[in-house]
């Protein structure tokens, strides 16, 4: 599954079509249809109906009928999308919790799709309003951008913080074989990433599968991003948490967060 989402244009439509069904079911947005998630992504309309088609028939959306307008196909995210979407959201919100020492909701995303799929509506909604948080990292994004090269990049990153820690006698390799059978892709795909990594000087990854060389910019650039995500998420969650304390009787006010 990690494929499929790990990609993207991909998980941005994913995104967009949770918030679309949480803004609606929670806060009285519009229907959320097809016709609605197509303008709001980057894929082309026929891209995007040919995807959500695909998401359909492995039982990660379903479709139903408004009440009142039976023509109108509400897209309905499948709890089992919800939690892939959100595993980096969990992992901000965690860390978030962990450094303020307080837990707010963390636990709750793990237990339900609903709590977490209100988290990501309200991320999408500041992002579909002010623009994207990954955009002013551009090599975070060049790893996005390509079939699980966001996985891939965290796996070298994981690997520089066990250098760094001097635990690296325990982590796995990143040969191209065993990278590629982690993430389910191809030698050749992980080969192409990690080469091109090397030629601009990001970091270089050793024949024996274990890093070698990391430009201190670009490690930078990742704690950045992380932080900025973790700060994205800290307010929002607050707002999740009012909203389920509240009995989800009304959303909790939407504010815009900080770091988009």
């Amino acid at each position: 599954m990690a494929k499929l989402f790990d990609q993207f244009t991909r998980y941005l439509t994913c995104y967009v079509l949770i918030h679309n069904y949480y803004a609606w079911r929670n806060a009285g947005g519009p229907l959320p249809t097809l016709s609605l998630l197509q303008p709001a992504v980057e894929a082309s309309p026929r891209q995007t109906a040919g995807f959500i088609a695909s998401l359909k028939a492995g039982r990660l959306v379903t479709v139903e009928s408004a009440d009142g307008d039976r023509r109108s196909k509400l897209l309905r995210p499948a709890p089992e999308m919800i939690r892939e979407i959100g595993r980096s959201v969990q992992a901000f919100v965690a860390a978030g919790e962990a450094l303020d020492g307080e837990a707010i909701i963390g636990a709750r995303l793990l237990e339900d799709p609903d709590a977490l799929g209100d988290l990501l509506y309200r991320s999408a909604a500041d992002v579909l309003a002010r623009g994207t948080l990954i955009h002013p990292f551009p090599r975070v994004l060049f790893f996005a951008r390509r079939d699980c090269g966001y996985l891939l990049f965290c796996e070298v990153m994981r690997a520089h913080y066990a250098l760094t820690l001097g635990t690296q006698d325990s982590m796995p390799s990143l040969s191209y074989r065993a990278l590629a059978e982690r993430l389910q892709v191809s030698p050749a795909h992980i080969g192409n990433l990690l080469g091109e990594a090397d030629r601009n000087g990001w970091f270089t990854v050793g024949a024996r599968g274990r890093l070698v060389a990391m430009d201190p910019g670009l490690v930078a650039e990742f704690e950045v991003w992380a932080a900025c995500q973790i700060a994205h998420f800290a307010g929002l969650s607050r707002q999740t948490a009012a909203f389920l304390d509240q009995g989800a009787g009304g959303a909790a006010p939407l504010m815009t967060g900080p770091a988009s």
